[in-house]
């Protein structure tokens, strides 16, 4: 306890941490005020509070603010859509991959690209969460349908384009990974709630089981934390170079590739994409019988076809996260331009086929444990848990919490160590997974 009471002084005492500390809390609170502004035309007091199926894994996503009809409504997921959309653009389309090597200028234009998809595809969810979620007797007869509806697209794509701001700048000026942040701080501000709701649900009675569940919560948590921080060391050996009288090189050092090198983006990614098929069904429902079945099937996170469907869409967005960002040829080339050599293999395309081949056989088994832990909800579901509380049992809440908080504290302790401070973590397994990284 004095160790961790010294490193929260230590935190505290360096300027350029705790502004960014202080800046990352303002954004967020700014973040769930907004969550509770109703949009302009609807009566808080007569909205339903529709949390049920896909609706409920989306209402905690983002805190409240798809059930309160907030300015927030829909929140940083259609930013997130648009990534997914922009960086298969750079996979397939030739232009756009020739942008993605063009350095800081083809990054800007991606960017710029993706904050204009964004507007395009807030716009069109807009539709169906208004005609979907919020009933008729909660708009104001003055504004009519129409204007309704028109008024409300214009106000949560602005609540969507600030909320991608919110990102930028806690980014920018905060402690980093400002958009998985705030899909954090809205899941975590559900989590309270549902652990009290599970609580007195089960009474006196049930508090064996409760204590059991959370007993089963720990060993998942600490599951999805062997899953982040696991990693396959490669030995990497460095030859001798004498320069003047000196001896250079000769060390063995290691190249750590991370069983999910993806983090939580495939979650993320899958998400986002099972998040379009309900609401846009959900919205022509009474026109359409099989857009009526599309809408209940995707609706409810626990059936089989929604489970099936969101776990192949895992095992491809890792795969295909993994793929751009670890780069084996770029890897390879950083080795042999350094004068370094994995024993027994030839430097050159030997060595980048021979970090490929390691990476499909740990990103494999590492693809179907994140799926698993991912659909976790709907199967303790059918064992009697809540549903509210089934969500923060596994799945993508899990998911999301345990890869932000580690990557925050990663940052935390590379303030730290750059201060000179003792780290955060004793076992210093932080530091080592920077330390080893090979770079140009």
């Amino acid at each position: 306890m004095k160790k961790f009471i010294t490193t929260l002084k230590n935190i505290f005492s360096i300027e350029d941490l705790r502004v960014r500390i202080i800046n990352t809390l303002l954004f967020l609170g700014i973040f769930r005020l907004g969550s509770y502004i109703v949009l302009p035309g609807v009566d808080a007091n007569k909205l339903e509070g529709n949390t049920s199926g896909i609706f409920g894994l989306l209402d905690t996503f983002l805190g409240g603010a798809f059930s309160n009809a907030s300015v927030f409504g829909l929140g940083i997921m259609p930013y997130i859509t648009a990534s997914i959309i922009v960086q298969l653009l750079t996979v397939a389309v030739p232009h756009f991959q020739k942008l993605q090597k063009d350095g800081e200028s083809g990054r800007k234009k991606l960017n710029q690209m993706t904050r204009f998809l964004t507007v395009l595809v807030t716009l069109g969810q807009s539709v169906g969460y208004v005609t979907a979620t919020i009933p008729a007797d909660a708009i104001d007869p003055y504004f009519g349908k129409t204007l309704f509806v028109a008024s409300s697209m214009i106000t949560l794509t602005a609540g969507t384009i600030f909320c991608m701001w919110l990102g930028e700048k806690i980014t920018e000026k905060g402690i980093g990974n400002g958009i998985s942040m705030l899909i954090m701080i809205g899941i975590i501000s559900r989590l309270p709630g549902a652990i009290i709701k599970e609580a007195a649900s089960r009474n006196m009675d049930g508090a064996l089981v409760f204590v059991l569940e959370l007993v089963v919560l720990f060993f998942v948590v600490m599951g999805v934390v062997m899953l982040t921080q696991a990693t396959r060391r490669i030995p990497v050996q460095y030859a001798k170079q004498v320069i003047g009288n000196k001896v250079y090189g000769g060390q063995r050092q290691f190249i750590p590739l991370k069983v999910n090198s993806a983090g939580v983006m495939p979650i993320v990614f899958a998400q986002s994409l099972m998040f379009i098929p309900a609401i846009v069904a959900t919205a022509f429902r009474e026109e359409s019988e099989v857009a009526g079945y599309i809408g209940s099937t995707f609706g409810d996170p626990s059936s089989w076809q929604y489970s099936l469907t969101f776990t192949v869409l895992i095992i491809v967005f890792t795969f295909f996260y993994t793929a751009i960002s670890v780069n084996p040829n770029q890897i390879a080339e950083d080795m042999k331009r350094n004068n370094g050599f994995i024993p027994g293999i030839k430097p050159g395309e030997q060595t980048s086929d021979y970090i490929a081949n390691v990476i499909d056989r740990i990103t494999l088994p590492g693809a179907f444990f994140l799926a698993a832990v991912a659909i976790l909800p709907a199967l303790v579901t059918q064992l009697g848990v809540s549903r509210d509380f089934a969500q923060f049992f596994g799945g993508t809440s899990l998911l999301i919490m345990v890869g932000v908080v580690l990557d925050t504290l990663q940052q935390i302790e590379s303030y730290l160590l750059m201060k000179h401070y003792e780290g955060l973590m004793e076992s210093g397994q932080f530091k080592d997974n920077d330390q080893n990284v090979i770079v140009a």
